[in-house]
C-alpha cells in the first residue's frame, strides 16, 4: 500500500482525502474489480456520479472491501435533468439504492446548467439532504464565481467543495481565489489534463530529476497547491502509480515552473456557462 493520503478540512470541519480515485468512464461490469484494486492500493476517496452508470458496481466494491465504511469517503453527483428541490431528493435516494449505502460523504450538483435557471432550487434540495443526513457534506461541480455568489447569496449556505477542471495547462487562478474567499475546497477533475501536456519538456525534466513520471509530478503539484485531485484510470499499474506521490517534494522553483504552464486556451472540457 502507498503512503497514507493526507486530508483537507472542509468548511464544516469534516476531513476529505486530498487524493481520490475518479471513476469516470469505469464500466459498471469492471467497477467492482477496478475500484476494489484502488481501495487495496490505499485510496479511501471514491468519486462517481449518477451519469457515470457505475454506482451499483462501486457499491459492490465497497461491500467487498476489507475497509470499514467509516474509513471511506464516497462522492456522487446530481445530474442535469434532476435540478429541482424534490427531484434532488429522489435522485439521491436512487443513487444510494444503487450504491447500497444509507449516506454519501459528499453530494455535488454536477453542472450549473445556467440555461435551465434551476441550480439555486437544486442547491436548496441539497441543503435539505444534508439536514437529513443522507449527504454528510454538499457541494457543486463546474460552478463559476458568479454561480457560487448566487447560491450563497440566495441561501446563505457555502458549498464545501467545487469540483472543476484543473491541471497545469488550465489552473483557474481566479476561481481558486474565489474559493479561498468563501472557504471552499477546490477539487480537480481531469487533474492530468487528459494526458495532453504530460510530454511537456518542463514536466519531463522535473520528473527525471525526481525519478518519477510526469503524471506523478503533476499530481504532486496538485497536492502542494492545496487542491484535491481525483485522477481516473482503469489500468492497475497506474492506479498504484498515481497514489505514490507522498514521498517526494517539489521545490519552490519547480512549482513556479509548473505554474508557468498555464494557458488561456487550456480548457479541455465543456464551458460551464453553456453546457447543459
Amino acid at each position: 500500500m502507498a503512503d497514507p493520503v493526507p486530508s483537507l478540512s472542509l468548511i464544516d470541519g469534516r476531513p476529505m482525502p486530498q487524493l481520490g480515485f475518479g471513476a469516470y468512464q469505469v464500466e459498471e461490469a469492471r467497477a467492482p474489480a477496478v475500484v476494489g484494486a484502488a481501495i487495496r492500493a490505499g485510496y479511501r476517496s471514491i468519486d462517481t456520479a449518477a451519469i457515470y452508470g457505475n454506482e451499483a458496481g462501486i457499491g459492490r466494491a465497497i461491500r467487498d472491501a476489507d475497509v470499514a465504511r467509516a474509513d471511506l469517503f464516497i462522492t456522487t453527483k446530481l445530474w442535469n435533468d434532476r435540478h429541482g428541490y424534490d427531484a434532488a431528493q429522489v435522485a439521491l435516494d436512487e443513487s444510494l439504492a444503487r450504491l447500497g449505502l444509507d449516506h454519501v460523504d459528499l453530494y455535488l450538483i454536477h453542472w450549473p446548467c445556467p440555461g435551465q435557471g434551476r441550480f439555486v432550487e437544486a442547491w436548496k434540495g441539497l441543503i435539505a439532504l444534508r439536514a437529513s443526513g443522507k449527504a454528510r457534506a454538499i457541494g457543486v461541480s463546474n460552478f463559476t464565481p458568479a454561480h457560487l455568489d448566487r447560491i450563497i447569496g440566495e441561501t446563505g449556505v457555502v458549498p464545501a467543495v467545487n469540483q472543476v477542471e484543473l491541471h497545469p495547462r488550465f489552473q483557474q487562478a481566479a476561481l481558486r481565489a474565489a474559493h479561498i474567499r468563501h472557504g471552499i475546497v477546490t477539487e480537480s477533475w481531469s487533474p492530468l489534463g487528459r494526458g495532453q501536456g504530460l510530454a511537456d519538456p518542463v514536466l519531463v525534466a522535473i520528473a527525471k530529476a525526481h525519478g518519477r513520471t510526469s503524471a506523478q509530478v503533476v499530481l504532486r503539484w496538485h497536492i502542494q497547491s492545496g487542491l484535491v485531485a481525483i485522477p481516473k484510470t482503469a489500468t492497475l499499474e497506474r492506479i498504484s502509480e498515481n497514489i505514490a506521490v507522498f514521498d517526494f517534494t517539489l521545490s519552490a522553483d519547480e512549482m513556479d515552473r509548473i505554474a508557468a504552464l498555464d494557458r488561456v486556451d487550456g480548457r479541455t472540457g465543456p464551458d460551464p456557462d453553456r453546457f447543459g
